[in-house]
Parts: structure tokens; C-alpha cells; sequence
């Protein structure tokens, strides 16, 4: 496993990393036990860093990471986040008193005193721009409840406000080949600026597998069911922002990647491992199996320069227009 700095935290933490929202909920039926399996193979692969958020599964995925790291706590990091739990446009969301209660309901569920990296989860740019949030995260990063915080955020422009805060120490971004379009300007002035980069959704809610077909079904709790159409939050949390059937055609005309780099999978995951400014993917998981088919990401060729202009060309001209939501 190779390891990356997260910003200026002192943090190194493993380039390919997980986010925890599957084995929490909203992504079809869950196995704690098999999820506890799975976290124990991803840290003795050398994984030591995984993301959550206080609202996958109503703290499930806290209370998971705290039985699998329990007397790991110095070598395993957990990123988590706030303000979904509450209305996210209501100011009093992100007031100090609210945020410091959803900080230590996560500390609990943790079973830690400190939370290596904690994340505004994708709020509206309205509350970021009016900056009391900001405040608060400077008290509790003082009060050593947090050792850095960040955004979780759904545009680029969110992300540029951002990276204009002085103490934000990183962002998670929507980053993968159907969604290019950071890679123009956010992803260079994090580099820049020494801001750590997370890249969520990066197979596309699964449609960078290349297993899908356009009559595919899912669980009614899943939420590439019920949140398709951007019913339930952003459509563009969902399938990358493209219409299913759209997506799934695209995705075949991505064949050819996973040529010489095992599946579809793993060159989705290499693509994005091949920029510089981000510090680490965190792809879901829900078994063991696909913990390791991940993880398999870290051994296959980079892609060449004129692979990279071909996905450029192909993200231009067939998938930027297709794209709703948020980005």
C-alpha cells in the first residue's frame, strides 16, 4: 500500500482508503458481520483510513468502525460528518450548540476522544459563505474534539469557496471519469494550497463496473432506486448525475480500459489514482470480495497520455451534457 499526505494534518493515509456509507444503509441489505470482515481485510492490506458520516444507517457505520479499530485508534484515522442529521439550509443546523452535539453523539458511537478529520456533509454554499460554521470548527479543533476539519462538498464551486478558508484542511469531491470536470481548475488549487483531496463515488454508484444493464433493479432502500431522479437529495450523489440508462450505455463504451488492468473496476479507481492532487479514492464495499477487488487497484498500469486525451474527448463530448445536478 502506498500512502499519501492528507494536506498539512500530518496525516499519511492510504491511497486507496473506503467510504462506509454502503455497509451503513441506503445501498440494499447489509451484513454486520460480513462488514466487520471487511474492515479487518482492508486494514491488513494497509488500509488506514476510512470515511463515514453520522446519518449512513443512523450512526451504524460509526458504531462498525468502532468495534473494527478498537485498540487502533493511534494507526487507524476516521473521517466523519455532520449536518444532514437536521435541515441543511436552516441555519440553526450549523449553529455551536447543535454542531457540538452531533460531535460528541459521533465521539460516542466512535468510542474516541478525538476525530481525525471532521466534514461539513455537502451543505448549501449559502452556509458556507455566511462562515459561523467555520467558527465553531475552530473552537472544537482548539478544544482537541477534532484534529482537522473539512467539506464534504457537490460542486466546484463549492470547492473553490473552500479552498479559500484558511483552516479547511480538505475536501471530498464527486471525482471520477464520468464526472472530469475539477481536474480544469479545483483539483490544481488544491495542490496548490496543500488541501487534501477525497474522491467519493468513484465508480460511479457502480457504473464504472461495467456489470450494469439498463433493466438492472435495485433494493427499494438503495438508494440508486429511490434516489435516481434526485428524489431524496442531489441527483448528482446518484450514478454520477446521468440518467441510468445513459449511464449504462456510456460505461460500455468504457470497455476497453479494463484492457491489461483486470476489470473496468480497477482502471476507474487507477484513473483517478493517476492525479497527483488526490490524496486517496474511497470506494464503498458490502463483502470482503469487493474490499480486495478494490484494493487490486493499487497494482495496475497508470494510463498513458493518450488514454488520458481519450477520456478527456470522450468525457467532452458524450458525458458532460448528460450530467444533472449539482457539479
Amino acid at each position: 500500500m502506498k500512502y499519501r499526505p492528507l494536506g498539512k494534518t500530518g496525516l499519511n493515509v492510504s491511497e486507496i482508503s473506503f467510504g462506509t456509507w454502503a455497509i451503513g444503509g441506503s445501498w440494499g441489505q447489509t451484513d454486520e458481520k460480513e462488514s466487520l470482515r471487511s474492515l479487518d481485510k482492508a486494514m491488513d492490506e494497509g488500509v488506514n483510513f476510512f470515511d463515514t458520516a453520522d446519518v449512513y444507517g443512523d450512526g451504524r457505520s460509526e458504531r462498525l468502525l468502532a468495534v473494527a479499530t478498537k485498540g487502533k485508534e493511534d494507526r487507524i484515522h476516521i473521517a466523519t460528518k455532520f449536518c444532514r442529521a437536521g435541515d441543511i439550509h436552516d441555519p440553526n443546523t450549523y449553529s455551536g450548540e447543535q454542531v457540538r452535539q452531533y460531535c460528541e453523539a459521533s465521539l460516542s458511537r466512535l468510542q474516541r476522544e478525538t476525530i481525525d478529520l471532521y466534514q461539513i456533509h455537502c451543505p448549501p454554499l449559502s452556509i458556507l459563505k455566511d462562515g459561523a460554521v467555520f467558527e465553531t470548527l475552530d473552537k472544537l479543533q482548539a478544544e482537541g474534539k477534532i484534529r482537522a476539519y473539512g467539506v464534504s462538498v457537490e460542486s466546484v464551486e463549492e470547492g473553490l469557496f473552500c479552498l479559500e478558508q484558511p483552516r479547511v484542511e480538505a475536501l471530498q469531491i464527486i471525482f471520477n471519469i464520468f464526472r472530469q470536470k475539477p481536474i480544469a481548475e479545483l483539483l490544481p488549487k488544491a495542490q496548490e494550497r496543500q488541501v487534501g483531496l477525497l474522491a467519493r463515488l468513484p465508480l460511479a454508484s457502480g457504473l464504472l463496473t461495467g456489470k450494469f444493464s439498463e433493466d438492472a433493479s435495485f433494493e427499494a432502500e438503495d438508494h440508486r432506486h429511490f434516489n435516481r431522479n434526485g428524489d431524496a437529495f442531489n441527483v448528482g450523489e446518484t450514478f454520477a448525475g446521468l440518467p441510468f440508462g445513459k449511464g449504462v450505455a456510456l460505461s460500455r463504451e468504457l470497455a476497453w480500459i479494463g484492457e491489461g488492468r483486470g476489470s473496468m473496476t480497477e482502471a476507474a479507481l487507477r484513473w483517478i489514482l493517476d492525479h497527483p492532487a488526490i490524496t486517496c479514492v474511497i470506494p464503498g464495499f458490502k463483502n470482503v470480495r469487493q474490499v480486495e477487488h478494490n484494493l487490486a487497484a493499487q497494482h495496475v498500469p497508470s494510463f498513458t497520455d493518450a488514454e488520458l486525451a481519450r477520456l478527456k474527448a470522450f468525457y467532452d463530448q458524450e458525458v458532460h451534457s448528460h450530467i444533472r445536478g449539482s457539479y
